[in-house]
């Protein structure tokens, strides 16, 4: 990929996402300058050549914005999270089977 700017189409999307997650990474982009959906474009891409999106002084500030939004969660929590009142719900599938 060239240094140069790619002109791209965006679309508009509804996704959940876990609320104190959502609160750490809404700081980050605010201290970054940049808006949350840049924000996560550059994680992702990232992502997905295998590398780290953050340097080091992006990830001391995580750790505070985690610390300060009380946010416990991180890789190991990945596909296992349940939402509030989700977990009755699965008690009352697993009873039925």
């Amino acid at each position: 990929m060239s240094n140069k700017s790619r002109v791209i189409e965006r679309v508009q999307t509804g996704v959940r996402i876990e609320k104190r997650l959502l609160k750490v990474l809404k700081a980050l982009a605010e201290y970054h300058d940049m808006t949350l959906g840049d924000l996560l474009e550059g994680i992702v891409l990232h992502a997905f050549d295998g590398k780290c999106a953050f340097q080091a002084s992006s990830l001391t500030r995580i750790r505070n914005l985690k610390q300060f939004y009380d946010l416990d969660l991180d890789a190991s929590a990945s596909h296992r999270l349940i939402e509030v009142g989700k977990t009755q719900t699965l008690r009352n599938k697993k009873r039925r089977t």
